[in-house]
Order: C-alpha cells, then sequence, then structure tokens
C-alpha cells in the first residue's frame, strides 16, 4: 500500500516526520512545502487506499481533503497542535493526536507518542516552534549541557526560518530535502557536530537575515503591541516568522506582528500573542481573509490593503483588556 507522508515545511512538522521515520523507516511520498503552504493533503490522491501521515496543519483547512481520503478507504494518522474544527472525523480508519495548548506542538505529541526515543528531535523542535521555556526544561530533564541546549536551539530556529516564504524559490532549502539530510542522524546533536556545509549555509543565511529585520522600521507601536513593516523581497519573506519569534522574546508584554508587503499591495503576517499571554493569535488572524493558526502564533497568508488599518487596530486593543 502506498505510504504519504504530509507534513508542514517549519521545524515543527520536519522534526516530526524526522522522529517518526527514524521509528518506522519505511520509503514514502512526501507532500509539504512552505510554512504558509497549510492545505497539503488534497495533493494526496484519493482513488485508492493508502495510509496517510499528517504531521502539523490544522486539520480545520484540511477537513474536506482528509473526509475524500477516508471516503477512499485510506488510513489518517493526524498529529497536531493547530486549531482542527468543531469536531474530528468520525471514521474508524482516522486516527488523531490533537493537542492545542500554546506549550505544545507537533514534535512534542510525536516525542510522547514514540515514548522519547528521539527525544532531542523533539527538543530542537521545541525551541523552533519558539517554546524557549519548554526547550529548556526538557533540555535540562535530559541532562544536556548549556551548550548542548543551545546547538539544539539554533538548530530548530535555523530549520524553521528555512520555511518561511512565498514559494519554495524563496528558500535556501527545499522542506523535503532539509527532512531527508536531517533523518540521517537519529540525534541532532551528530548533524551539528558533523557541520556538513548546507547546515553552515541555512545558519549564515539566517544570521544575514536577521541582522536586516532587526533593523526594519516600526509599523505602529502601543502598550500592548508592536509591529514592524518589510519590503516585498525574499530576504523578509525568509525571516518573517523567526523575526516575530525574536520580537516576542524581547518584548514579552506585547503582541508583535511581521507585516510584509506583498506583490499587488496586500500583506502577508506573522502574529506573535505576548509571552506572558500566549493566547488570541488565531483568533485575532481568523479575523481576516486568509488568517488562521494556533493560540500562540497565526498569521495572514494576504492581508488586503484596506484591511491594514483594521488589522493594526485589532491588535493594539485584543490584548489591551
Amino acid at each position: 500500500m502506498q505510504i504519504y507522508d504530509v507534513f508542514n515545511g517549519d521545524a515543527d512538522g520536519i522534526c516530526a516526520l524526522i522522529q517518526l521515520r527514524l521509528a518506522e523507516p519505511v520509503n514514502t511520498t512526501l507532500i509539504t512545502g512552505v510554512k504558509r503552504d497549510t492545505a497539503l493533503a488534497r495533493r494526496v490522491p484519493a482513488g485508492a487506499p493508502a495510509r496517510v501521515n499528517i504531521l502539523d496543519i490544522s486539520l480545520d483547512k484540511n477537513r474536506s481533503a482528509v473526509d475524500s481520503l477516508l471516503a477512499a478507504g485510506c488510513s489518517v494518522f493526524y498529529v497536531d497542535h493547530h486549531f482542527p474544527g468543531e469536531a474530528l472525523p468520525d471514521n474508524p480508519n482516522f486516527t488523531a493526536l490533537i493537542d492545542t495548548h500554546p506549550t505544545t506542538c507537533t514534535s512534542l505529541l510525536m516525542d510522547q507518542y514514540l515514548g522519547g526515543r528521539f527525544h532531542n528531535w523533539a527538543i530542537a523542535a521545541a525551541f523552533g516552534d519558539n517554546l524557549n521555556a519548554v526547550g529548556e526544561d526538557l533540555a535540562a530533564g535530559a541532562g544536556l549541557s548549556a551548550d548542548q541546549a543551545d546547538a539544539l536551539k539554533t538548530l530548530g530556529v535555523c530549520i524553521n526560518y528555512n520555511g518561511y516564504g512565498d514559494s519554495v524559490e524563496d528558500l535556501h532549502f527545499h522542506p523535503a530535502d532539509v527532512f531527508r539530510e536531517c533523518v540521517k542522524f537519529a540525534d541532532p546533536l551528530d548533524l551539528i557536530d558533523s557541520a556538513p556545509a548546507a547546515w553552515q549555509q541555512l545558519r549564515d543565511g539566517y544570521q544575514a537575515d536577521m541582522a536586516k529585520g532587526l533593523a526594519a522600521p516600526v509599523l505602529s507601536e502601543t502598550p500592548t503591541s508592536l509591529l514592524v513593516k518589510l519590503p516585498d523581497e525574499a530576504w523578509a519573506r525568509r525571516v518573517s516568522g523567526v523575526l516575530g519569534n525574536e520580537l516576542a522574546n524581547r518584548n514579552p508584554g506585547k503582541a508583535c506582528a511581521i507585516v510584509t508587503e506583498k506583490a499587488g499591495g496586500s500583506f502577508q503576517v506573522s502574529i506573535r500573542a505576548p509571552l506572558n499571554n500566549r493566547t488570541g493569535a488565531d483568533e485575532v488572524a481568523r479575523q481576516f481573509p486568509t488568517g488562521g493558526g494556533r493560540k500562540a502564533a497565526a498569521g495572514i497568508n494576504a492581508l488586503p490593503a484596506g484591511q491594514l488599518q483594521s488589522f493594526l487596530d485589532t491588535m493594539a486593543e485584543f490584548w489591551a483588556g
């Protein structure tokens, strides 16, 4: 039977699949893309029964495709931490591990499912998903040194950074290729120690793009929100997500957003809830067309220019109560 692995192209999706494939080595068809390309289940052919693993994309955004796969006799294993919709499919071929708590992620759910067999990959993913306190606690619990924890953090953040862009052409590496390279290592610390050229390129690209992002102009700042504007350039699209995480870490009492110009006049938006109140980002995003995500971090794929001021007002007011 054909097996499909469908996964988000960010650190969480990639690290979740790494753990699964290290535990269950098998050749599969990979379906992934940039981080915001989340309607991935529709790419799975629904003409014949297959095994389909879907990791780190919202069931709510993929429900019709999942229903079609189940109707075709496919078995679906779904692991995720985004808003799933009002009810899960009632089908014996559907198995789900879904938890929307703001201090978990798909890789941590996979880690629990596999009994911690590849725990360091889950720690790297937690850092990549900006769950820094969680990652630090897990690293300490695993007996890792401060240097090892910092190395996993850098790896997770850089893998996450690589997933952002309007298309795979914006990225340093296709997410499927990142997975193929990383899955060679049962322990991500061994990958870091081997210092492959691709890892060095990714790390250098992250540092260069982040320097530009931190110098970008502030679009709006209030007591409860901080918004930065980036231009319609590839480096800006790559750095938008990790820049949002960094600004949130530097301003824990404020909701942060990165507003990136798009061709045609709309904006791509990355939203981070305040670190001291990691909830509401998804609610803000869903008030606007193409918006969605999870409680702590969400985004809008194409915010119409005419709604920019409304978005700025919403960001300023949502966490002010």
